[in-house]
């Protein structure tokens, strides 16, 4: 055993602008590191895949629940929002945990693909129509972070209108301004409200009222808090996934080409993105069940530990395959593993690949107006996002379809 060694620090300009400096320093300290997530919040952090796995894969030594922790967290601190325990699958173990996730399994099981990318790119459309014809764009305020949520919107059985008060609760509640917080809460509280009202008077072919009529009948808060968790989880991930992934396609050439030269796909560049990029860098904070000795580390009874996906993924021990070779998505842990692995995984990448296709198909010589080194990333432990894309391209005719032989095929 050794001691705890200084603390790495997970936040501000410095991690953002080099977070693998910070998960190389981490790595020094073994497959555990001592890191602060946020001022004078201390927590254990994975670096190792090994680790990893034998930590996401065993719920017998570790629980998700984060009740008693979360509340040393400050109300103010950006990381309070992820990690604050509530009634859902996240945060739930063993029968409660297999009952939610049944619940959500279930009901994702029920969507279809197709209608997935419809829905994708209708709203895809709607949004390209608002700066089309500008010949700019950030694509990260205008396009990425705007279009999960309208998907999601409709996914969970709202009218389209509701998208809009959809995100404005949700950027409202990741702001470290505690009125503008405060305000989001109410905001998103009001939107649920009103989802589950309309669902439990009238049932249609989405989510939430697959959720309501679920064999293993979830009360009203059970599944307020499952659409709550799950459009969370969503939302970040997907406007992140989208944003890296653009930001990747359109600074390396190999994505360029033409149909007829052989450009690789745009589901290799998300699954370049998963591996170096994700844009969930860290979550599954798990707390010891009892005293343990984990890879060389006493962790202490409900001592914090998270999973840096992003620091794992670079990790020696995570058999990575060349470049080229890396069309098996499955041996990264962007989705994490275990009983709580991720459970849309096939949502994300049809709705990531939809918007991306979407864009670049109507859009063919969109390009980015600065150095792909210069593009900066919120500073943050949990999430890996970029502030902003600038881009560029040829201004188009509103409600032009044209989609021409230079567009990123889809095919992997």
């Amino acid at each position: 055993m050794t001691p705890a060694p200084d603390a790495v620090p997970l936040y501000g300009p410095e991690h953002a602008t080099d977070p693998h400096r910070s998960y190389e320093l981490l790595r020094a300290q073994g497959p555990l590191g001592r890191a602060e997530i946020d001022p004078g919040l201390v927590v254990w952090v994975i670096t190792d895949y090994r680790a990893a796995l034998d930590l996401l894969r065993d719920p017998n030594n570790w629980t998700k629940d984060t009740r008693g922790w979360d509340t040393t967290v400050p109300a103010n601190s950006p990381v309070k929002e992820p990690l604050q325990w509530r009634p859902s699958v996240f945060f739930a173990d063993g029968e409660e945990h297999a009952h939610l996730r049944k619940v959500i399994t279930d009901s994702f099981a029920l969507l279809d693909p197709q209608h997935l990318r419809e829905v994708t790119r209708r709203h895809a459309d709607a949004l390209l129509e608002e700066f089309i014809h500008t010949g700019r764009a950030d694509l990260v305020s205008q396009y990425a972070r705007r279009l999960p949520l309208m998907v999601l919107n409709t996914l969970f059985g709202m009218p389209d209108e509701g998208a809009d008060q959809l995100m404005s609760a949700m950027e409202a509640l990741m702001s470290t301004v505690p009125q503008a917080k405060q305000a989001g809460e109410q905001a998103l509280t009001a939107y649920l409200g009103g989802l589950y009202a309309m669902k439990s008077a009238q049932r249609g072919r989405d989510l939430t009222s697959w959720f309501i009529d679920h064999p293993h009948g979830l009360t009203s808060e059970e599944v307020i808090n499952q659409v709550l968790i799950t459009q969370g989880a969503a939302y970040g991930t997907l406007a992140g996934l989208i944003a890296n992934t653009l930001a990747q396609i359109l600074s390396d050439r190999r994505y360029r080409g033409t149909l007829t030269t052989g450009s690789l796909p745009i589901r290799h560049a998300i699954d370049e993105v998963l591996w170096a990029d994700p844009p969930l860098a860290m979550y599954s904070l798990h707390r010891a069940r009892r005293p343990l000795n984990f890879h060389g580390r006493a962790i202490e009874t409900g001592e914090p530990v998270m999973v840096s996906y992003a620091a794992v993924n670079s990790c020696p021990h995570a058999n990575q395959a060349p470049d080229e070779q890396r069309s098996d998505h499955k041996a990264h842990l962007a989705f994490a593993a275990g009983p709580h692995a991720c459970p849309a995984e096939n949502i994300v990448f049809v709705v990531s690949v939809a918007a991306i296709e979407r864009l670049m198909g109507r859009l063919p010589d969109i390009e980015l107006t600065v150095p792909a080194a210069t593009l900066t990333y919120q500073p943050g432990p949990i999430y890996r996002v970029l502030t902003a894309l600038p881009c560029r391209f040829t201004p188009q005719t509103p409600g032009s379809r044209r989609r021409t032989p230079g567009s990123v095929p889809m095919s992997a």
